[in-house]
């Protein structure tokens, strides 16, 4: 039988609840409540929220904005809500979500990069929202409908015309677009299609550009500084931008210029018809922005009229033929768009002026007093209730905190009970016992699992049943997050992770929890103690375990804070963290988890669940090992060569951790007195703790990374330069030719020379 414990109502509530004048107040607001919905119900067009993800903010975009904004002038019902993003694919992932969230109902995106946008735009998809994909495209499929101009096309008729321009004869530079982004590899792919029908015209170099001037004025000019000597007859940048950076650095690194071509066509100063036109661009293509066909289209689709799953822009080719009159046209354009915009602003400003002189005709006073009374009955509705369930939550917490501290208190030595007659239970010496000890183990055995199951029911009564189911599902959510692909996994193996070298912290202030723990894993791994978080922490930054183990509630430090303080250090961050306590409801789990720990497991427990466990964890860091096996120097892939290893999902501690330690090793490639003791002391680690992390993470030394480091370049350098071995050699970092020699022939399975061949 269980007590359930109700809060009754006092005297004085029940007062405030049953007051007359409580009920009059509730019927004003009521009232004007209703006033309010119908006033608002005045018109029966419908209103529409249509929200715009750009991927950056450049002027072709600004000019499609404004083509958009413009065609909004003649819908009244449309409210566009624009977003940039800045060519960053994690703020275009957040501005679609808060964009889905502020109750859009349209999208129209266009994507930063072909892959990494793609789970934003499914999500708002799935919610039902109608998705319009222009310009760029995505690799799902999940969307409404697609504009945008033919890239392919554009590259290829670029291509042509490049090749006509050239006589069919001569060496091209090719600067590329935003690695990833769709526009970049089909007008790529189109150009070099072009060309392959024009033997004699080489692409010498092609650079990875981000569509910014910038970048293009960079690159090119870093690759003149080492390539100063071949010549160039024509310069193809995939947008006008990087077409004119690249220009620029031409002139400041060579005395002749070669051509430039480029794309985008826009109009206006500094815009890509101005520029052929003034001949420092021999050539662009028009990539049409047409706003208002957008915007046409996503009214058809949000009024349920026929439209185009798939509409393709026409675009032109701009020489300097044409560009003067394309010039002249696109200001006669932007003359009349400019006009129109300010008598749509003017209009604008008359037609409000009328509907708020009106509006305060109508409704001042009487809007004025109906909300003074709604706020006062609201101040005091809300004031009785705020006092009524702050005092129930008091209450409630109260309750709750006394039987969690009971329940630890409880389950601590249960678990020291359960646990040891669990395996006295499989020792051969009580097996063999007699019926009646074996009968009397039994009964121990029962009572004690009948005593843990009672605090459990007691502590889910003063929980509450909903409450509970709602966190029963979050509880689920993050076991599967935490535990994918673990179902199949055995209760327990002995692999290659259970010996010595494989080391365990154990943090409890209980000392017979911690001596019960040790006889658990000792002959399996290697154990450290700690009584309590602070002492944990010291611990685990000298020793660097494999996996901690630890109580959630201590003294000093608490098993929560332990585990935030472990996942927030660069040293620790990778240590996987098992939570082993007697905090069993489903709250104090999503708490835990939300810590950052790696796995929760509750006292009393069986001892086979928790080796499970530890080797499950210990497995899944394993699998990183192997992803980080090897350095991620980008070489060309030849017939021998070597694949790096892929590169584990962004955003986590650990890559980040490895991209520095690239980054130190890439930029001090060239030094051969670089050591471990200086990259250790760039990145704030010591020696032996920069070997701990590496080793843990890649399963390689630094030595290791660093030597593949240099080989990885060696390699490179080797199938795209003319330098010779020994020089080579010494420019990755190698004191003599011949040990290069040696390490390049252990590493490629042959000599440098033949790579060559």
């Amino acid at each position: 039988m269980f007590r359930i414990f109700c809060l009754p109502l006092s005297a004085k509530q029940r007062m405030r609840y049953n007051n007359p004048e409580m009920h009059k107040r509730i019927f004003y607001i009521i009232t004007l409540t209703l006033l309010v919905l119908f006033s608002s119900c005045s018109t029966n067009e419908k209103k529409y929220r249509i929200g715009v993800s750009q991927c950056s903010d450049d002027i072709w975009r600004d000019k499609q904005n404004t083509e958009l904004k413009m065609a909004a002038y003649f819908h009244k019902n449309v409210e566009l809500i624009f977003a940039a993003a800045y060519d960053s694919d994690e703020r275009q992932v957040q501005q679609i979500d808060s964009l889905v969230r502020e109750g859009i109902d349209l999208l129209i995106v266009a994507p930063n990069q072909v892959a990494t946008i793609s789970p934003a735009i499914d999500r708002a998809f799935d919610k039902g929202i109608p998705v319009i994909v222009f310009e760029r495209k995505t690799n799902s499929r999940k969307y409404t409908a697609y504009m945008g101009a033919d890239n392919y096309e554009m590259g290829k008729l670029m291509g042509e015309y490049i090749a006509s321009r050239l006589q069919e004869h001569g060496t091209l530079m090719e600067v590329m677009g935003l690695k990833g982004s769709s526009p970049a590899i089909e007008r790529h792919n189109g150009f070099r299609d072009a060309l392959r029908n024009y033997p004699h015209i080489q692409v010498v170099a092609t650079l990875q550009g981000d569509w910014t001037e910038p970048t293009a004025y960079k690159i090119v000019k870093e690759w003149n500084t080492r390539n100063g000597n071949t010549p160039i007859d024509l310069v193809f940048g995939m947008n006008d931008r990087s077409a004119i950076g690249a220009r620029k650095a031409f002139m400041e690194t060579r005395k002749s210029l070669p051509l430039f071509c480029g794309i985008d066509g826009l109009p206006g100063e500094n815009g890509g018809i101005q520029q052929v036109r003034d001949s420092l661009l021999a050539a662009s293509y028009i990539y049409p922005t047409h706003g208002d066909q957008l915007l046409q289209l996503a009214l058809d689709i949000l009024d349920g009229k026929p439209y185009k799953k798939e509409t393709s822009l026409v675009s032109a080719l701009v020489t300097n033929e044409n560009a003067r009159v394309l010039q002249l046209e696109s200001e006669e354009v932007t003359r009349l768009s400019k006009n129109l915009e300010q008598l749509h602003l003017t209009a604008n400003t008359y037609l409000q002026q009328l509907a708020n002189q009106r509006m305060f005709t109508l409704l001042s006073i009487g809007l004025i007093v109906l909300l003074l009374m709604l706020v006062f009955a609201l101040h005091l509705y809300q004031r009785q209730r705020k006092r009524i369930n702050t005092e129930r939550e008091k209450m409630a917490r109260e309750q709750l905190n006394f039987y969690t501290q009971v329940s630890h208190e409880l389950r601590t030595p249960l678990t020291l009970i359960e646990g040891p007659l669990t395996q006295l239970a499989e020792t051969d010496d009580l097996q063999k016992a007699s019926k009646e000890t074996a009968n009397m183990l039994a009964i121990v055995r029962r009572n004690t699992h009948q005593l843990t199951q009672l605090i459990n029911k007691m502590l889910e009564v003063q929980v509450g049943g909903l409450k509970e189911k709602d966190e029963a599902q979050m509880t689920e959510d993050h076991l599967i997050e935490k535990e994918t692909g673990n179902k199949s996994a055995p209760a327990y193996t002995s692999d290659s992770q259970n010996t010595q070298d494989t080391t365990v912290l154990i943090v409890d202030d209980n000392a017979d929890i911690r001596e019960y723990l040790r006889t658990i894993l000792q002959g399996k791994y290697q154990v450290f103690e700690a009584e309590d978080g602070q002492k944990g922490l010291d611990v685990a930054r000298e020793q660097v375990p494999d996996l901690i183990v630890s109580d959630v509630m201590m003294p000093v430090m608490n098993g929560l804070e332990f585990c935030q303080q472990i996942k927030k250090e660069e040293i620790t961050s990778h240590i996987p963290v098992i939570l082993l306590t007697a905090r069993a409801l489903n709250s104090h789990q999503i708490e835990g988890y939300e810590s950052g720990a790696d796995a929760y497991i509750t006292k009393p427990f069986q001892p086979d669940l928790l080796l499970a466990r530890i080797e499950n964890l210990l497995r899944n860091r394993h699998l990183l090992k192997d992803l980080w096996g090897t350095p991620s120097v980008q070489a060309p892939q030849t017939e021998k060569a070597k694949p790096t290893a892929p590169m584990p999902e962004e955003g986590t501690r650990e890559s980040a951790f490895i991209s520095r330690f690239k980054k130190v090793v890439e930029d001090r490639m060239t030094d051969s007195e670089l050591s471990v003791e200086t990259i250790g002391s760039e990145l704030g680690l010591s020696r032996v703790q920069l070997y701990r992390k590496v080793k843990a993470l890649t399963g390689c030394s630094p030595v290791d990374l660093l030597r593949k480091a240099r080989l990885n370049k060696a390699h490179q350098l080797l199938q795209t330069t003319d330098l010779s071995v020994s020089e080579i050699a010494y420019q990755v970092g190698f004191t003599s030719p011949s040990y290069f020699t040696k390490c390049y022939k252990d590493e490629y399975g042959k000599v440098p020379g033949d790579t060559r061949k």
